[in-house]
């Protein structure tokens, strides 16, 4: 994944147009900073600067690339004086709402790289019901909520992130295969665990019981996907998991099967969102990004 550090040393030399003069200016050695340029050029793919023993120079997509590199580095700076308390409306903690399905298994390796950045920002992250969230949000209980879509609300900006694929989950020893792909005859009368109905996971898994016959399970309400975990790699039914919990280190697959399913398409979108007027709209379009970036990578490991 691409750092701000690499785009830093990538304006430098725009700006120098020497690398020896650009590593003097960042304070690193030349072989670093043109290492982490080159790493820069292989994660896009594209060559950003033509070498010479005079200089360097930005090829085209390189000028397009510095100049949104500019903004981002602009962004950067920004959360740093905010989280120092140029903002009267902050005073450095930032209270950052999210759903207990998602922010467990996606905001450490965020919140890690945020606190490089700005070491004086704080996350406060609360966990809770998207819609009540979203209540908290419009009154400013909250200032940023990452959860999943719909989000709704006249008085916020809502910025969709990534898609994430949601899959159907069963005991090691169910006696449906996971070696052939399941039709809707294999799964009518399956029980289905979930979560609170107030979850939007909750809502997807009454669909797809819906769609495939299967039948939700209300005396086995999971507290949280640990819990739904547990009980499906204990025999009691099938659930829905999302990727990135089956992925995770605190989450993960023990005990568990993923099952292949005919026309299987089921996924959740990802949102982050904020009060349209809120100061601090430059820091959360840099946070936006680094989880967009950050469960892309994820997701595609």
């Amino acid at each position: 994944m691409l750092t701000l550090r690499q785009l830093e040393y990538l304006v430098t030399i725009a700006d120098t147009g020497s690398f020896a003069l650009a590593a003097r200016v960042a304070n690193v050695s030349q072989p670093t900073l043109s290492q982490q340029v080159r790493t820069l050029e292989e994660r896009l793919g594209a060559r950003l600067l033509e070498r010479s023993a005079t200089g360097a120079i930005l090829t085209p997509i390189g000028r397009s690339i510095v100049a949104t590199a500019r903004r981002m580095l602009s962004d950067a700076s920004d959360i740093v004086a905010l989280a120092a308390g140029s903002s009267d409306s902050l005073t450095g903690t930032l209270k950052l709402g999210t759903t207990p399905t998602l922010g467990p298994y996606l905001l450490s390796p965020i919140i890690a790289e945020l606190h490089r950045m700005a070491p004086r920002l704080r996350l406060h992250v609360r966990e809770g019901i998207p819609d009540e969230q979203i209540r908290e949000l419009s009154r400013g209980d909250i200032d940023v909520l990452l959860g999943p879509l719909p989000m709704t609300g006249d008085d916020l900006t809502v910025e969709p992130l990534f898609r994430e694929p949601l899959h159907l989950v069963a005991a090691l020893d169910h006696p449906i295969d996971a070696a052939i792909e399941a039709d809707r005859d294999m799964l009518t009368g399956s029980s289905l665990l979930t979560l609170d109905p107030r979850h939007h996971l909750a809502r997807q898994a009454a669909e797809v019981a819906d769609h495939y016959g299967m039948t939700i399970a209300p005396d086995y309400y999971g507290t949280s996907l640990e819990s739904l975990h547990q009980m499906v790699a204990s025999g009691l039914g099938l659930t829905l998991l999302p990727s990135l919990y089956l992925r995770s280190e605190v989450g993960g697959a023990a005990g568990l099967k993923i099952l292949p399913v005919q026309g299987w398409r089921t996924h959740r979108s990802i949102a982050i969102a904020w009060r349209r007027q809120s100061p601090m709209s430059a820091a959360f379009k840099l946070i936006a990004d680094h989880v967009q970036g950050c469960a892309r990578t994820l997701l595609a490991g």
